[in-house]
């Protein structure tokens, strides 16, 4: 997605799009790929919708809701940062479906520096707790800002380490839900010492579906992932997949068999993770990593095709495509290969059955027909 500067128009309507129902950041980038603005996009989505099957008109926020938003965000004195915009951070932006936008609180600008996420068990224990603070420390003054998820425990504990060296904090609600409670003070300092950001809008409590979109931008701000202790069935386990699938790198504490929130560490190194008893562990990786990441994403290269022959190719593919799809994950590479017609007809026919909740886009460029 090319940078650019947005007026307060477009920068309204990137919101409305972002909102808008059964848009996700897979169908928000190939709209934008497609039609360019955002208030382009709005204009074509009733039609788009329509085509794909859709009897009821799409919910999309009004204008006036859109400036609600930008004000309630102003008088938390937050940042919105959409994700064609100079500041948004460069390796969330370099992400295969990246979010269209994060709300930002504090100091900013660390978004763009080398930045290791630190994660783990809530019930930490001691030792836990202390080796995520040390690693903290120790990371910080070897010039990474450290990401976590202001959850208890772990996170707590690498944030309280990181303070002092710049440390940022994903929040699964909006940037003002403080979660957990008892967690304020920390909160508090992170606005002053560090940053906030969340994806969703202000005031928005935290629901459990809402925790692995916040990983997702955990793992995808940071060059890579530590593991300090994870139980077999944890959030922390979701946070190093998604950071293995977006090619970064994943570090595993291990501990001992007995305990409970050793063994998802102990599983990561069976399958491959890099063994962390240090900080020196994770630097000899990081350091020898290239620090530079391209603007931007993948996948939309393809030339683009005259809008009349795009409509008669996209009618001819939309049925076809949607018989094509089933509960079992299909790339949308494969569906591009099996028709046998152009890569941009084909993911805009599936962009309408999205738009219609006929189909869904999930991770790892894959498609699924939507569930009933």
């Amino acid at each position: 997605m090319k940078q650019k500067v947005l007026s307060d128009a477009e920068r309204r309507d990137w919101l409305r799009l972002s909102r808008t129902e059964n848009v996700g950041p897979v169908t928000f980038a190939h709209l934008i790929e497609r039609f360019g603005t955002a208030t382009a996009a709005l204009k074509a989505l009733p039609s788009l919708s329509r085509r794909g099957g859709r009897l009821m008109p799409l919910h999309t926020p009004s204008p006036a809701e859109a400036e609600a938003e930008l004000a309630a965000g102003a008088k938390l004195g937050a940042v919105l940062l959409c994700g064609c915009e100079p500041l948004f951070p460069v390796r969330l932006a370099a992400l295969d479906a990246a979010p269209p936008l994060i709300w930002t609180c504090g100091h900013a600008e660390l978004l763009n520096r080398p930045m290791l996420a630190i994660v783990g068990a809530r019930i930490a224990s001691a030792a836990g707790q202390r080796m995520a603070r040390d690693l903290a420390i120790a990371l910080g003054q070897a010039g990474l800002v450290i990401v976590s998820g202001l959850a208890r425990g772990i996170d707590s504990a690498a944030h309280e380490g990181a303070l002092a060296s710049g440390t940022v904090a994903v929040l699964g609600g909006g940037i003002d839900d403080v979660y957990p409670p008892e967690n304020a003070a920390l909160y508090d300092r992170v606005v002053a010492e560090g940053c906030l950001v969340a994806e969703h809008p202000p005031g928005r409590k935290a629901q459990a579906r809402d925790f692995p979109r916040r990983n997702r931008i955990i793992s995808g701000l940071s060059l890579g992932v530590v593991v300090v202790e994870a139980e077999m069935r944890s959030g922390s386990l979701i946070t190093a997949r998604l950071a293995a699938e977006q090619g970064r790198e994943v570090f595993a504490v291990p501990g001992s068999p007995l305990d409970p929130r050793s063994k998802g560490c102990n599983d990561l190194l069976r399958q491959g993770a890099t063994l962390c008893e240090g900080p020196e562990d994770i630097l000899r990786v990081i350091q020898s990593l290239p620090q530079s990441q391209e603007r931007e994403r993948e996948g939309f290269d393809n030339p683009p095709m005259d809008q009349m022959a795009m409509d008669a190719a996209v009618e001819a593919l939309r049925e076809t495509l949607f018989q094509l799809l089933s509960p079992t994950p299909i790339a949308k590479d494969t569906l591009v290969r099996v028709c046998g017609a152009p890569a941009p007809a084909v993911h805009a026919a599936l962009v309408e059955l999205v738009l219609a909740g006929r189909a869904s886009f999930v991770s790892g460029g894959m498609v699924v027909v939507a569930t009933p």
